[in-house]
């Protein structure tokens, strides 16, 4: 049956709306570019800061054991959406290309005010 239907064909009435804490937030589109940062009041009074844009990441190299920051020269892939890639937003599960090599991003920037990713790829060097 349709949604919000009964079986019968008749409608379910909610009992009350929504109230403020229900409702859904703005969404955030972390894109590449020189960084910014927004802080944002949440649920309880507390403060929390997400990225608007970025261009650096926190790059773990699993062979060494070793984190450093990088440069974000690109959005390759975004398997999610392939516009995403397009429009150079940085999502959780993108593949971007970094200073040491291909990465993939394993927080979500939208609600961190950093971008994490593993290397998959390093750089080849000529």
């Amino acid at each position: 049956m349709k949604q919000g239907r009964k079986f019968s064909g008749g409608r379910y009435k909610s009992s009350r709306k929504k109230t403020l804490r229900e409702k859904r937030g703005q969404t955030r589109i972390v894109t590449l570019g020189s960084e910014r940062k927004k802080k944002i009041r949440i649920l309880g009074g507390k403060i929390k800061t997400v990225l608007l844009r970025t261009d650096k990441a926190n790059v773990f190299d699993q062979k060494t054991k070793k984190c450093s920051i990088s440069k974000i020269l690109n959005v390759i892939k975004v398997p999610s959406n392939i516009v995403l890639a397009r429009r150079n937003v940085l999502v959780r599960g993108a593949e971007i290309e970094t200073e040491l090599g291909k990465a993939k991003i394993t927080n979500r920037p939208s609600q961190e005010p950093s971008v994490q990713a593993v290397l998959i790829e390093e750089k080849k060097e000529k």
